[in-house]
């Protein structure tokens, strides 16, 4: 079964994107061009994002498909040493839901949450407003509730003039800024039922695009994602290794897919590293350790486990291994199974499982 969905219209707030990046304007690289032909083809009957009114999504417990799963990001040299029952489908997802819709998203859910969504209009300083204009412009309202005081610190305004500054220089950098917190849009908040940490961005031309291990559709799979889908069929017989390495799926199903930093410069990997995009995605995982309950979390290599260590594995599912790179894999990831069980333990807490083999069909 094709997945499909559509996008949300919305009322854009003030600036847009354009205006704050004048690269995604004409004169725009190919794979920013691309970016936006996918939002826009997003938006017709036949285009591929989450709904943005967000469909809960859940595997059917009887599928064969029902219970797989996996991950990807540039950490691999890190590791050179050690359905729930629900008639809802689940949504296509060709693109991430596009930034331009999240504000009409961000009223919808106000109208349920505890508190209401901050304002950009409410930060009284001009020059932070627009250092602070993509967060509010693309974060999920829900992450941009948990994280507004987060983006306010002084370590998170220095890191924001650091990339002001590799722009002035020329510097490319990957994602582009409309998915730099794609990963936000594809989970929200609450929608969190596993988390897979990876430490950067992938840092060549055309393949990141804000979901840790995961590429565009078109770009070669990259060797740790072969090694997890190599995983996978050793939970699941019945899993078809896709064509592609395009994991939104996952994410649209509650796999929170995060990097430890969010942007890299082109063809230089963790240049971005200890700029402070660590510790604002540490508040995010405490988000999630103390807020949420019974999540699985996949730490995979060194990184990924020192980054969670202070995860309450009395509340959670701490599933540890190496990194799939093909560095490490073979000292025990091909079979770890977690990913059955992630699912096996979501299963016996009533929640819904991962369809894992869902990017078979996407």
């Amino acid at each position: 079964m094709p997945l499909s969905s559509t996008s949300p219209g919305t009322k854009k707030r003030g600036r847009t994107l354009n205006d704050f990046f004048p690269s995604l304007g004409s004169g725009a690289s190919p794979s920013k061009k691309r970016d936006r032909s996918l939002n826009a083809a997003s938006e017709s009957a036949a285009g591929g994002t989450p709904p943005g009114k967000k469909t809960k999504v859940a595997s059917e417990e009887g599928s064969p498909m029902s219970n797989f799963a996996a991950a990807d990001t540039p950490e691999a040299t890190q590791d050179k040493a050690s359905k729930t029952d629900s008639s809802t489908e689940l949504a296509a997802v060709v693109a991430a839901p596009p930034a331009t819709k999240v504000a009409k998203a961000m009223k919808d859910r106000n109208n349920q949450a505890d508190a209401p969504v901050p304002a950009l209009d409410q930060i009284n300083d001009p020059a932070t407003r627009e250092l602070l204009r993509l967060e509010y412009e693309t974060l999920d309202p829900s992450w941009l509730r948990v994280l507004a005081k987060e983006i306010t610190k002084p370590y998170f305004l220095k890191l924001k003039r650091f990339l002001q500054e590799e722009k002035a220089k020329g510097q490319e950098v990957f994602p582009p800024p409309e998915d730099i917190y794609s990963w936000s849009r594809y989970t929200p908040a609450p929608e969190v039922r596993v988390v897979i940490l990876g430490q950067d961005p992938y840092h060549n031309n055309n393949q990141a695009h804000g979901l840790c291990f995961s590429v565009r559709k078109g770009i070669r799979t990259p060797p740790s994602l072969v090694n997890m889908y190599t995983a996978l069929e050793r939970d699941y017989p019945d899993f078809k290794r896709p064509n592609h390495g395009y994991l939104a799926a996952w994410a649209a199903q509650g796999v929170l897919m995060l990097n430890a930093a969010l942007t890299v410069r082109a063809h230089n990997a963790n240049s971005h590293s200890k700029m402070g995009w660590e510790e604002f995605t540490d508040a995010v995982i405490q988000y999630v350790n103390e807020k949420r309950s019974q999540v699985v979390f996949l730490l995979w290599g060194s990184y990924a486990q020192k980054k969670g260590s202070g995860i309450d594995k009395k509340k959670h599912l701490v599933l540890k291994s190496v990194h799939p790179s093909p560095l490490s894999a073979h000292r025990g990831f091909f079979d770890c199974h977690h990913f059955k069980q992630t699912n096996d333990y979501l299963r016996s807490h009533g929640k819904p499982t991962i369809d894992w083999g869902k990017i078979s069909e996407s």
